[in-house]
């Protein structure tokens, strides 16, 4: 897309020379923190278009947003190795795209996965992360979600055009955000799929349902305390669909108990994951980064 959509386009290669694509929203001098944005598994960079112009457009704190597409997603080249589609490997894309910006500091905001690769960027990378906003996701994970994700990733049927799309989604979804309006709905579809040739395909490598079909979700699975708990020294939001089956009450409840200072959000009539452009969560999230700033003058 060209700069008139508030954003430009950039290309950085992976270690490997993979092919990574970013949205960077904003000019490049300016004082405060850049805002990096990490969507969910299957998810693009789009689903921060609304955030990030409200924060890079921001009249008293004009900043630079960058949001991630990774690899297998959006406009990022797939990987002929699907087990490449792996937090590990994702953590050292992410490095790159940093390095390539040349972002030594930033806040970073994470939905579902993103807020996975933000806690282990936090190991990899001591320091970068200087603020940490998790979009419906935490140290423990819920099966039961990840055993609804597994049943659709790259196996949805065709939609012939949007609005099937969005009957779709609605079939998926609706009772995780019974109260999305149709406005809501169609753009969530256009940020699921992408047209290809006069054909609606998903915006993501169908692959990556294998990388859910490689876990046993059958046994307990290992928790992030250790990994969450990196983060406890940065400022901290969480914010919880009030439907959510990833991020339980008891888990936001733990999180509260073990890290005091940070801030929580339960939003209603939504599940996983709440929409960054949903009123309550986009001005819990710009009110979240102005604090940052005042902790770091």
């Amino acid at each position: 897309m060209a700069a008139t959509d508030g954003f430009r386009d950039e290309f950085v290669s992976a270690s490997d020379g993979l092919r990574l694509h970013l949205r960077v929203y904003g000019s490049r001098p300016s004082e405060y923190l850049p805002v990096v944005c990490l969507p969910g598994l299957a998810r693009t960079a789009a689903d921060f278009h609304e955030l990030a112009i409200a924060l890079a457009s921001d009249a008293r704190r004009p900043r630079r947003v960058i949001a991630v597409d990774y690899r297998g997603r959006g406009l990022s080249e797939w990987d002929k190795d699907w087990t490449h589609y792996d937090p590990q490997v994702e953590v050292d894309d992410l490095i790159q795209i940093l390095t390539a910006l040349g972002v030594p500091q930033a806040i970073f905001v994470g939905t579902s996965r993103g807020g996975l690769l933000i806690m282990a960027l936090a190991v990899a990378r001591a320091g970068v992360v200087q603020g940490a906003v998790l979009n419906d996701v935490g140290p423990v994970l819920d099966p039961r979600g990840l055993i609804r994700i597994r049943g659709y990733i790259g196996k949805l049927p065709t939609p012939a055009d949007f609005r099937e799309a969005v009957g779709i989604l609605k079939l998926l979804s609706s009772a995780q955000f019974p109260a999305l309006g149709d406005a809501d709905w169609d753009l969530l579809a256009r940020r699921t799929w992408v047209e290809e040739k006069g054909k609606l395909v998903p915006a993501y490598d169908p692959a990556l349902v294998k990388t859910l079909e490689s876990v046993d979700l059958e046994e307990p699975l290992p928790d992030l305390w250790n990994y969450c708990d990196l983060l406890r020294n940065v400022p901290m939001l969480t914010i919880r669909g009030a439907n959510s089956d990833i991020l339980s009450e008891a888990t936001l409840a733990a999180m509260q108990a073990r890290y005091p200072k940070m801030e929580a959000l339960t939003i209603p009539d939504q599940g996983h994951t709440p929409l960054t452009w949903e009123p309550a969560v986009m001005k819990a999230i710009l009110r979240f980064v102005q604090s940052v700033d005042s902790q770091m003058t």
